[in-house]
């Protein structure tokens, strides 16, 4: 239903949508029927498409395609319609789909049954929409500088990267036991190795761990490696794609989520770690040297450790207890102790900590 209808007043149109409502009223009926751009209202009425077929009408049910042709007008409260005068079924819902006014609000249902939800609930088709516009942007800002976009072998012969279980397959032809990656890592890398500057993947990962509403066995990942820069300059690159999408995307920087309004248009605030936990805890791990001292501080402060956990490791205990809650703002956490970061480049002035970022 893409049609400008306020301009298309008293012309024949044919439109097909799926039946969202109907109010039956004898020998007339209202309906409103739905498509991937919008919805508008019907009025279908016995004399005009004849008696047998209203008949028939009457028993079709919501969630049935159908199609109609008819002419453009206004009802007495001024709402858009189209007066049909031709009217057919075109498919079959063969269940009826949940009354739109009722709604269908279990959340493990509408996890279950995607479609049910995309078709009663319009604001989940515009985050599935938004989704593919925020990726087409993504790889649009990348390609503009120079990335070259690349698809990695999913299958691996071996256990490999992040720590993660992952699912295990068998290869028959080859009769061996491979593994759906965990990450795009390994391969990008090789990648970088072979001359190529700049690479990034919009991958598919398998993870076969735990789950829940915000955790998936399977996700979608994008990695992207680039020569002759560091985390800082990851950092900009980050910040202005993140911005760039916004405003592609969104129409402004400033985004309002959970009643919160997320600004991306002013710069990013940046802190180490132990930054952090001196702003939030006040406790200062660059006068804390020794372990003890940290089980110490961290027995003092209430934060729960356990006999395993390093210096590295409290810090980090700190930073979750104490900090996260309050990064609201895009901010650039980084600087992490070297125990919570494997493969990642030491800090020249301080090994106990890694050139590394989260945002």
């Amino acid at each position: 239903i893409k049609a400008d209808f306020e301009n298309l007043e008293g012309k024949t149109v044919s439109i097909a949508g799926r039946m969202m409502n109907r109010r039956i009223m004898g020998k007339a009926s209202f309906i409103n029927i739905r498509d991937d751009i919008g919805n508008i209202q019907a009025y279908v009425r016995r004399d005009d498409i004849g008696e047998e077929l209203y008949a028939d009408f009457k028993k079709w049910d919501l969630g049935d395609i159908i199609g109609i042709e008819g002419f453009v007008f206004k009802t007495k409260t001024g709402e858009i319609s189209i007066h049909a005068e031709k009217i057919v079924l075109l498919a079959k819902s063969l269940h009826p789909i949940p009354n739109e006014y009722a709604g269908f609000k279990d959340m493990e249902m509408r996890y279950r049954q995607r479609y049910v939800d995309l078709l009663v609930n319009p604001n989940v088709r515009d985050t599935f929409v938004k989704r593919s516009r925020i990726l087409r942007e993504i790889r649009d800002y990348l390609d503009n500088l120079g990335y070259l976009e690349v698809d990695t072998p999913v299958l691996h012969t071996l256990e490999t990267g992040a720590a993660a279980r992952p699912f295990i397959t068998h290869h028959n032809t080859l009769d061996i036991d491979m593994f759906l990656r965990i990450e795009t890592e390994l391969y990008l890398k090789r990648l970088i190795v072979g001359g190529f500057p700049k690479v990034y993947e919009v991958g598919r990962i398998f993870r076969n761990e735990g789950m829940d509403t915000s955790h998936n066995p399977e996700f979608t990942s994008i990695e992207m490696y680039q020569v002759y820069t560091d985390y800082f300059g990851m950092m900009d690159l980050i910040e202005d794609m993140y911005r760039t999408i916004a405003r592609n995307v969104c129409g402004t920087d400033v985004i309002e989520y959970q009643g919160v309004k997320i600004d991306m248009g002013s710069p990013w605030e940046r802190l180490t770690m132990v930054e952090a936990v001196k702003k939030y805890a006040d406790v200062d791990f660059t006068q804390i040297t020794t372990l003890e001292e940290a089980r110490a501080i961290a027995k003092e402060k209430h934060v729960e450790f356990e006999e395993r956990h390093t210096k590295g490791d409290i810090l980090n205990l700190f930073f979750e207890e104490y900090v996260e809650e309050h990064l609201i703002q895009p901010t650039f956490v980084m600087d992490h102790p070297i125990e919570i970061s494997p493969l990642t480049k030491k800090k020249p002035s301080d090994p106990n900590y890694v050139e590394r970022f989260e945002l």
